[in-house]
């Protein structure tokens, strides 16, 4: 395991090295901000000890730097004129914690510890994500690539983007894509789905509630806007959320602050609300059931991601991707799709878009033959068209 100090104080650089090097670790030391930010470009570290009060560059510069380029290390800010503020305000910005110097042993010990749990939790959080969704978005088509553009310069910002499109097109997939490429990518990624949370719950499920709100409020507990501080809240089929609920996530997207079930207490919260609905939210404003202020409030950036009828020049794609990700979790032999097979399939019509598209190849792959042929669409996917 390898760790980086970061001091301009000899005494403490080299007192740090020599205890964690006695406790079997590898120690490299850096001077100076810019020193280390050297080192992390060559180096990979499980753990940097990063002091505040540096010359030139202080350390929650180096904070801020190593955040923004994505480093897998935990960074634990340290520091000799340290203060709740300053600890709370690191924390926001990503360090993993905050010790104060003078430097207990214990402590910091723990901390590792804990410090390289956390990493390993990410590496393998980021790997299983890599397996359920894919690496990136299948299709080479105009309308794929006019999205993939879209994500790449928009999530780097925190700029709101409200995705729209059909059931089953695949509006999580952005959403994820948008969260994986931005600057938090190491914090929380919390998803919603508003239209299944009941209306009398969703106040709770996304801002909280004290002890005794209410007759089931057995304990408090934490709203998704809260376990989402620092990362991305994705609230899906936003278009089925009450009224009551829309004016108080206004209210935190206005204000950066929510008010748990049966408190008066603000809690500052930094979210990057990602939105997303396959209705026509102008008609739903016309309608009285959508706010037209929160609307604004998301639509910074509008997403449209298009039906599966838009984009069939990508179904052949499609086909061998979700074939081959059958396969690898089922245990069934590959299998190939005759040009035929697929030409039937350009032809269809898709109303439930990615989604039945998915289905209809495992459902070939278990039924038909191999390679699937144009008799095995006809015989086991209807309507054809």
């Amino acid at each position: 395991m390898k760790i980086l100090i970061v001091d301009d104080e000899r005494a403490i650089r080299n007192s740090l090295k020599e205890i964690l090097g006695d406790e079997g670790y590898e120690v490299d030391t850096a001077e100076n901000g810019a020193a280390a930010l050297a080192m992390v470009d060559k180096e990979k570290y499980n753990v940097i000890f990063c002091d505040i009060k540096m010359p030139e560059m202080d350390g929650t510069e180096v904070l801020d730097k190593l955040v923004a380029d994505g480093v897998d290390s935990a960074i634990v800010m340290i520091s000799g004129h340290g203060d709740i503020d300053t600890a709370v305000e690191c924390i926001k910005k990503g360090a993993f914690d905050f010790i104060q110097k003078p430097l207990d042993l214990n402590r910091i010990l723990i901390t590792i510890k804990n410090a390289t749990d956390k990493v390993s939790i990410i590496k393998e959080n980021r790997q299983l994500k890599k397996k359920i969704y894919g690496q990136k978005m299948i299709g080479e088509s105009e309308p794929i690539q006019h999205i993939r553009d879209m994500v790449s310069k928009v999530a780097p910002t925190d700029a709101r983007v409200l995705i729209i499109g059909p059931n089953g097109s695949g509006k999580e997939l952005v959403a994820r894509s948008l969260y994986e490429q931005s600057s938090r990518s190491a914090m929380p990624y919390i998803e919603v789905n508003c239209a299944a949370i009941p209306s009398e719950l969703i106040e709770s499920e996304l801002f909280g509630h004290e002890k005794g709100s209410f007759t089931s409020a057995i304990k408090q507990h934490k709203g998704k806007f809260e376990q989402a501080d620092g990362g991305t809240l994705f609230l899906d089929e936003i278009g089925d959320m009450s009224l009551a609920a829309q004016a108080k996530v206004l209210r935190v997207l206005q204000e950066k602050k929510l008010s748990r079930v049966g408190s008066d207490k603000d809690i500052v919260v930094d979210v990057r609300v990602i939105a997303a609905t396959n209705k026509d939210l102008m008609k739903e404003i016309e309608k009285g059931n959508f706010r037209e202020d929160l609307y604004h409030r998301l639509s910074v950036i509008v997403i449209n991601v298009p039906s599966l009828d838009e984009r069939k020049d990508d179904i052949p794609l499609l086909v061998d991707y979700f074939m081959k990700q059958i396969s690898a979790e089922s245990g069934m032999p590959e299998r190939e799709f005759s040009p035929e097979a697929i030409k039937l399939l350009q032809e269809k019509s898709w109303p439930g878009n990615i989604r039945e598209l998915n289905n209809v190849v495992e459902r070939l792959m278990i039924l038909g033959g191999n390679p699937v042929s144009e008799q095995d669409v006809v015989a086991y996917v209807s309507p054809i068209r």
